[in-house]
């Protein structure tokens, strides 16, 4: 069983070898945690996970490899029909009620109980007080009462259960799924590079204690903040396709803003032209020449592009290809231009990139980047930062 669940462990990508799956062997053999399956899963997966972006996808191979273990105690698996599990009824009982209702016992208890019914039922059951069902006062199921227990499936009401059956935890932690603040913050700590500049308003305590002993008096050192000295310039799509990923580029840019003290941003509709701007209340108005830009931020800012590059294919490969008005060069030559001025450069794509394919325009924007084209997931903008990191 431990090897098949190294095997499942590498097929769903996740780093585990032979030196883990001794640890583990030994941690089992000195007896370091108690033998229950809580325990187990708990030392097996501090053992086999080093990216927290992994934890979700340790639990589905952990629930598939054990999940005789956590149903029957490894004996042949009785499958519970889903619509057995199905909620159908709520039991509202009052307090007095409540406290006529008893537990069965310790952990063992319930769960050599929970095997034993398993084995037994043959049927589905509603609103009873025994067998595995829905809406009642028994150890088992969901949708009723007890006092502990083991839920399986349905959603927590009174929060009773000692024990959750299949419940997986950190799913917003999966490096398939979409960002959140927190996790685009973790993400971009990847591209970071301290140093300290700028006025001396920290003070330096381990050279003030040096001093002081050196010359006998207080000798006060002070020194600048340590500083991401990262530059990052963020030029953001906004306006028709991408309305939907609204919030994702909120979170983004706030996540950004608060890692990087060295940070400009920029708007361009579809594709980056002659001009961006700062407020797209204003952006006819007060828009920045894009030559401005090129020539006032110096070459060692890196430079991330967020937008779904899709559009008309014309808008970046001709002149007056915009939808907005008539640019005198094509959005190709511009994309040559921040490429060119700026070697740390990629574009983040909220589109799932199983869809890049279907427009015609993500593909040339793709090529004009040099593949260098990122999902806006967690896996993506780790990918995106190592890449920017490798760019001096």
């Amino acid at each position: 069983m431990f090897f098949n669940f190294l095997d499942e462990l590498r097929s769903a990508g996740i780093s585990a070898s032979m030196k883990e799956h001794l640890l583990l062997l030994e941690a089992l053999d000195r007896d370091v945690i108690e033998r229950t399956p809580e325990e187990f899963y708990f030392l097996s997966r501090s053992i086999f996970v080093k990216d927290e972006g992994l934890l979700d996808r340790f639990d589905q191979v952990f629930n598939k490899v054990f999940k005789g273990l956590l149903t029957n105690y490894g004996q042949e698996q009785v499958d519970i029909p889903e619509d057995w599990l199905r909620a159908v009824a709520e039991k509202f009982l009052s307090e007095e009620e409540m406290e006529k209702i008893k537990a069965l016992g310790n952990w063992d208890e319930i769960m050599e109980t929970l095997k034993k019914r398993l084995e037994e039922q043959q049927e589905r059951h509603e609103g009873g007080n025994k067998w595995v069902g829905t809406g009642g006062t028994s150890p088992f199921g969901n949708g009723g009462y007890n006092p502990e227990g083991v839920r399986i499936g349905g959603e927590s009401k009174h929060k009773r259960a000692i024990k959750v059956w299949e419940k997986r935890e950190f799913q917003n932690l999966d490096s398939t799924k979409e960002l959140g603040t927190r996790n685009i913050k973790i993400a971009m700590r990847r591209l970071r590079k301290f140093a300290r500049d700028g006025a001396l308003d920290e003070l330096d305590i381990d050279e003030t204690i040096n001093g002081t002993a050196r010359q006998g008096w207080l000798d006060i050192h002070m020194r600048a903040e340590r500083r991401n000295a990262i530059k990052l310039l963020l030029l953001l799509d906004v306006g028709g396709s991408m309305d939907p990923f609204i919030k994702l580029c909120e979170e983004l840019f706030s996540a950004a803003t608060s890692e990087f003290k060295n940070l400009e941003f920029f708007y361009f509709h579809n594709c980056p032209y002659e001009g961006l701007w700062k407020d797209n209340r204003r952006r006819f108005a007060e828009r920045t020449p894009t030559w401005d830009i090129l020539h006032k931020f110096p070459h060692d800012y890196k430079i991330v592009f967020v937008g779904d590059a899709a559009m008309s294919p014309y808008e970046v490969t001709h002149p007056g290809g915009s939808v907005e008005h008539f640019n005198e060069e094509s959005g190709a030559v511009w994309l040559h231009r921040f490429s060119n001025t700026y070697p740390a450069s990629v574009w983040l794509n909220p589109v799932p990139q199983q869809q890049w394919g279907y427009s015609q325009s993500t593909k040339i924007i793709r090529e004009l980047m040099n593949d260098r084209m990122y999902p806006l997931t967690l896996a993506g903008l780790d990918d995106a930062m190592r890449e920017l990191g490798r760019k001096n």
